[in-house]
């Protein structure tokens, strides 16, 4: 199937009891058993529930992945990852990541004796030179969050051992834009609350992947820990993901027009765009990536966060909020909310300033979204 085809039907069947052409939500905790272990597959809502196990397989399909596993958030599914290490490991991760997953890894796992390093990897050669005998796990954002910048999947597979598992975080472009998996990663993550969702209304975070055994040990945490996500969070994600490649086109459209109107406006410094020419990374994103996304950050000639903020509290269309995805345009200060947990003098290492603001794109008018951005720039 093409993926304009499996995101309607991949995994989904409808339901054999009703003929509901839409996923049931099977809003239980328990189910019943004709005797010890004789039962219909599922037990305790922690560990099966139909409407999740279905939204699973649709998942896999996506990525082209044979396994897919849900939880409760974003968050969830990376510390689930993060679970497989034993102290006295080590991780190798882009220096240009979401907050939360830095203070996941750095405030909580550290303290379990997990040996982080953040490094760029614009190219292969920090990596290799980062690469131990107690390496596990390394981990991948592209395009990273909030600079925009573009990794090599392929290339970082290439420089690992196979003692060393790749996760790429791919929310941002979603599964419509690019696939991991078939660059050679073993895990795919999303932060499901984004893009596969789609209309602001869900959490949920998810992981796709092709080994068994692995799944089979990522199965074993979800039930575990019971980071799990609700029959109807599952309902709005499965949802959510019929109409994914329709939002994405209309709003990556409308980012490549936002992004060029930026470029030459006069109070802005830089803006960060794959989809623009004069981006570093332009080149790879068009061959890694169907679409350059609908995620721009820019930053101001005048840096401070008292400019940044005249902008964020001046647009009527763009609202201040945090998340992205939605098909509503949304803008935000990165220095003091997605990446506040970050240190200052590291987060202008890798260029995010104070004025830095992030836009999500939508998938309004275009023109109206550019008026309204323009004024409050203006303001």
């Amino acid at each position: 199937m093409k993926f304009e085809t499996k995101v309607i039907h991949a995994g989904i069947k409808p339901d054999p009891s009703t003929g509901a052409i839409m996923t049931p939500i099977f809003q239980t905790s328990s189910y019943v058993q004709k005797k010890p272990g004789d039962h219909l597959g599922f037990q305790y809502a922690r560990s099966q529930n139909p409407t999740r196990t279905i939204l699973q397989e649709n998942l896999a399909a996506l990525e082209n992945g044979k396994f897919g596993i849900s939880f409760s958030s974003g968050m969830a599914a990376i510390d689930a990852v993060l679970r497989l290490l034993n102290p006295g490991d080590e991780v190798i991760a882009t220096n240009d990541l979401y907050g939360g997953t830095y203070r996941l890894m750095t405030q909580v796992f550290e303290n379990y004796g997990i040996k982080l390093h953040f490094i760029g990897l614009s190219d292969d050669i920090e990596l290799k030179a980062r690469i131990n005998d107690k390496t596990r796990l390394l981990w991948i954002e592209t395009p990273t969050n909030p600079m925009l910048n573009i990794i090599d999947i392929k290339k970082m597979v290439q420089c690992v051992n196979d003692q060393i598992l790749v996760c790429v975080d791919n929310t941002f472009a979603s599964p419509y834009l690019q696939n991991p998996l078939d660059l050679g990663a073993d895990i795919v993550m999303h932060s499901a609350t984004k893009y596969l969702g789609g209309h602001s209304d869900v959490i949920h975070g998810c992981l796709m992947l092709n080994d068994e055994d692995l799944a089979m040990k990522l199965y074993f945490i979800q039930n575990a820990v019971g980071a799990v996500p609700g029959p109807q969070d599952c309902f709005l994600i499965l949802r959510g993901i019929k109409t994914l490649h329709v939002r994405m086109d209309r709003a990556c459209e409308n980012a490549a027009y936002i992004a060029e109107k930026l470029l030459n406006y006069e109070k802005i410094n830089k803006v960060y765009f794959p989809g623009l020419a004069s981006h570093d990374g332009h080149k790879l994103a068009a061959e890694q990536m169907k679409l350059f996304g609908a995620m721009i950050s820019f930053d101001l000639k005048e840096d401070t966060m008292e400019n940044a903020e005249k902008i964020l509290s001046s647009t009527n269309l763009f609202s201040l909020a945090e998340s992205l995805g939605g098909v509503e345009s949304l803008l935000g200060h990165p220095a003091t909310m997605t990446h506040g947990s970050i240190p200052r003098d590291e987060r202008y290492k890798i260029g995010l300033t104070d004025s830095l603001i992030r836009l999500s794109v939508g998938i309004e008018n275009k023109e109206d979204l550019w008026e309204d951005l323009r004024q409050a720039i203006e303001s």
